[in-house]
């Protein structure tokens, strides 16, 4: 198979009047979502859980099998074997990535030297470290089952000569201060031009995913880059793939653009179902740990639960820097209620390893 050689980037024969009707939808879903973003009091609990899901489902479509809870549980002190750990790494380096990009965007633009950035940090101690991470790749890749040659490939993306003014166009389009372009037309464009371009030798996928929140917070359409599509896009891989393949195939942009929309609102109404669930479960956990404890340590139990939903037992009177026969009263006290569950009992130096449920039941759903 031979390298895919882009047309002129961005297209300029889009003919949108046939997803005028579904640009309007998206953008009208996009805003009811970020208005509640907007209305949090305080999102970094409220949305860490969320956050660290999406980076479990996003690293999941590249063949990572370690949950969220997991992830919690190796924080806490429990042991995996060597690939699991692996597995672990790639989700935490995931959303370290998204902090660190947020934070950079809330300064400056969107450049190649960001998303190299992006991607070193990525790709830091977990599988394809040795695949040059935080570099573009000076060699020609491709995509297909495991060792395929490249003429047995899915997809060849364009050959490395020809990288550099592909990036170049692309990140120029990033920028580009157009009021006529609708800014998820846009995302929908970028995305998709990432992913053809296929510019590192590994971690594009996650990198094209990243940059579709953090797009969107950049232009002003999201307060934060708190939109979870991966679930859809795991779900639907082969169609997302597909998609994807139209425009490398048949320079079909057109269809690209309706499946991007028709996700854009599906997941904008999916995000704004499970924040306010998520919301109306801290507001009855906190009346409820309120009612049981009788402390004005309550508050802080309650966002401790919804920033570490799984934790040692001891970790209590640490955060909270009470004493140790205080912090364990508080521990049988949500434990007996049912507000947290046992996952394993103490042994030897090891505390009991908590979990709070009922906000995995919600989470799960994303």
């Amino acid at each position: 198979m031979d390298p895919y050689i882009p047309r002129p980037f961005p297209p300029t024969d889009l003919q949108l009047e046939s997803v005028l009707a579904l640009v309007g939808r998206a953008n009208a879903c996009l805003s009811r979502y970020d208005g509640l973003l907007e209305s949090l009091v305080n999102p970094g609990v409220l949305l860490s859980p969320l956050i660290m899901k999406e980076a479990e489902l996003s690293s999941r479509i590249e063949g990572t099998i370690a949950t969220a809870n997991e992830v919690y549980q190796q924080q806490a002190g429990e042991e995996f074997e060597p690939e699991k750990r692996a597995d672990i790494q790639e989700i935490l380096n995931y959303r370290s990535t998204l902090r660190i990009s947020e934070d950079s965007l809330r300064e400056g633009p969107i450049t190649l030297h960001l998303i190299r950035q992006m991607h070193n940090t990525l790709m830091q101690g977990v599988r394809g470290e040795n695949k040059n991470p935080g570099r573009f790749r000076n060699t020609q890749n491709w995509i297909g089952p495991r060792g395929a040659t490249i003429d047995e490939a899915l997809y060849v993306p364009p050959p490395p000569i020809i990288l550099n003014e592909l990036l170049e166009s692309f990140v120029e389009f990033i920028n580009i201060q157009d009021d006529k372009l609708d800014p998820i037309i846009q995302t929908s464009l970028i995305h998709a031009q990432f992913e053809l371009i296929h510019p590192f030798d590994d971690g594009n996928g996650r990198i094209g995913r990243l940059l579709i929140p953090l797009f969107l917070m950049k232009k002003g359409c999201l307060v934060s880059p708190s939109l979870y599509i991966s679930r859809y896009l795991e779900a639907d891989r082969d169609n997302y793939y597909a998609m994807l393949a139209r425009i490398s195939s048949r320079g079909d942009w057109l269809s690209w653009i309706e499946y991007f929309l028709n996700v854009l609102i599906i997941q904008a109404k999916n995000n704004l179902d499970l924040v306010r669930r998520i919301i109306e479960l801290y507001e009855t956990k906190k009346r409820q740990i309120s009612d049981l404890l009788h402390s004005d340590q309550a508050i802080y139990i309650l966002d401790m639960l919804f920033d570490t939903p799984v934790f040692r037992a001891n970790e209590v009177y640490r955060r909270l820097n009470i004493q140790r026969q205080r912090a364990a009263l508080y521990i049988r006290t949500l434990k007996d209620a049912g507000v947290i569950t046992e996952l394993r009992p103490a042994r030897g130096q090891k505390a009991a390893l908590m979990s709070f449920e009922d906000l995995w039941r919600i989470t799960d759903q994303q």
